[in-house]
């Protein structure tokens, strides 16, 4: 048998000799230097404001150009934000790198293992977007944050009604619609005659007056009453919190640089919704969000104001840190990971992860599932092969595909609808059967009406 071709394998070059490690704590940060540009190359440091200005500019005596940090909380925030003034190349490693390369931590400071780690180029920054979208981003993280705490006190409310023996959920789609909020408010001032509560019903309520009086008729202890209360000004708190938040996310797009002139290229027509969501921003974020992109997200199918407003906040509109479609796709985790041993491919599966835009492109696949359009007839041809939840990962990935190649090229989106995305596709398989049948000697011919 022939002997196989042996590689020769040369020894690891370092890369970045000028590299620092930093082990980031909450009380002290340990920082590690290359040994020939300090006579201590391990120094610690406190984490108060002026000991990390003092660490910058020990790096700078140092000649040190780029820095490695592990992710750690948010404890690496501060001493990112200020070397980055100072210049310094920052680069912020996932925990799962440093895992991943074998070797004798335990016999090293964790500083000086990331140093050297960084020295032969073995770690890889993680994906941060620019200042301006990084301030964005906290804004609407916040946002999403209230949304969830605001959530709570409404299953406060429904907590309270429920152990007076209201059934007002029955009878009504949602409490802090007009008709559950005027119900709820009458109740907290007093007014506990279901006759009377039931006129609060709004004319677009589907439950009529005498089912309405039926459920709110029950048993109005002061003690539930009073945690119906407290439910309801927590709510109230938190819609004034966010109004106040959307405030802030109104003055931040206006300290935006438009990329695009509005006369001379005016925004789309937006789509129709049917009604106003709860949580819907209360400014026009869709023309901020056009300025800044280039392209309209919104006319994608399941992909509203708010979902795009999220894509934008963690992404950016810079893909240059992706270079092809692919490497987003990886990069968002919605295309399959293979696990290769032996030449036989172990498992394929979508690795998990918590992406906060990897969870919108999935709210937005969930939300095109059943419109008549390209993405629609594509999640449920995907769901009808690998079944709802693998179609939900596909979906998610068709959008995350075409979001990226609207802000890399600048093309707006124009959707084919149902009807043409299944003829292009039944043409395909046409034309597939075809080169199947020519193979094996076959003529494919249409079968007569």
């Amino acid at each position: 048998m022939p002997k196989k071709a042996q590689r020769k394998h040369e020894s690891l070059a370092q890369i970045n000799l000028h590299a620092a490690g930093l082990d980031i704590g909450a009380r002290e940060i340990y920082v590690c230097v290359p040994a020939a540009q300090a006579e201590k190359p391990v120094r610690a440091f406190r984490t108060f404001t002026p000991d990390l200005y003092a660490l910058a500019d020990w790096l700078a005596a140092c000649a040190v150009e780029t820095v490695a940090m592990e992710s750690t909380g948010v404890y690496w925030i501060p001493i990112y934000e200020i070397l980055e003034a100072r210049g310094f190349e920052v680069n912020l490693v996932n925990a799962q790198q440093l895992k991943h390369v074998p070797g004798k931590k335990s016999d090293l400071l964790d500083s000086q293992w990331i140093q050297q780690l960084h020295t032969y180029g073995l770690l890889r920054a993680s994906f941060r977007p620019p200042g301006e979208i990084c301030a964005l981003r906290t804004l609407v993280r916040h946002r999403d944050n209230l949304l969830r705490y605001r959530a709570a006190h409404v299953q406060h409310m429904n907590k309270a009604l429920q152990q007076m023996n209201l059934k007002l959920t029955s009878v009504i789609s949602d409490l802090t619609g007009r008709t559950g909020q005027d119900i709820i408010r009458a109740i907290i001032r007093g007014e506990h005659d279901p006759v009377l509560l039931a006129q609060y019903r709004d004319v677009r309520c589907r439950s009529s007056e005498e089912e309405i009086a039926k459920a709110l008729t029950g048993n109005y202890r002061p003690e539930h009453l009073f945690a119906l209360k407290q439910a309801v000004d927590l709510y109230d708190y938190y819609n004034q919190k966010l109004a106040e938040c959307d405030q802030e996310l109104d003055r931040v797009y206006a300290t935006f640089d438009p990329v695009v002139d509005l006369e001379a290229q005016p925004l789309p027509a937006a789509k129709t919704y049917r009604k106003r969501k709860g949580n819907a921003l209360t400014f026009d974020a869709r023309t901020y969000l056009y300025q800044i992109s280039g392209v309209d997200l919104t006319a994608i199918d399941g992909i509203h104001v708010g979902l795009a407003q999220k894509i934008i906040s963690e992404i950016g509109v810079d893909m240059t840190p992706w270079p092809t479609v692919k490497h987003f796709a990886s990069w968002l985790r919605l295309c399959p990971y293979r696990e290769i041993s032996g030449g036989k491919v172990l498992r394929t599966k979508t690795q998990k992860t918590s992406n906060p835009a990897t969870v919108a492109f999935r709210l937005a696949a969930q939300s095109a599932s059943r419109s008549n359009s390209a993405i629609g007839a594509h999640y449920r041809r995907m769901k009808a092969k690998l079944g709802p939840s693998q179609a939900i990962v596909a979906t998610a990935h068709k959008i995350a595909r075409i979001v990226y190649t609207m802000l890399k090229t600048q093309t707006p989106y124009l959707d084919m609808g149902a009807q043409a995305y299944d003829a292009q596709r039944r043409e395909r398989a046409i034309k597939r059967l075809e080169r199947k049948a020519r193979k094996l000697g076959l003529l494919l011919a249409p079968s007569p009406a």
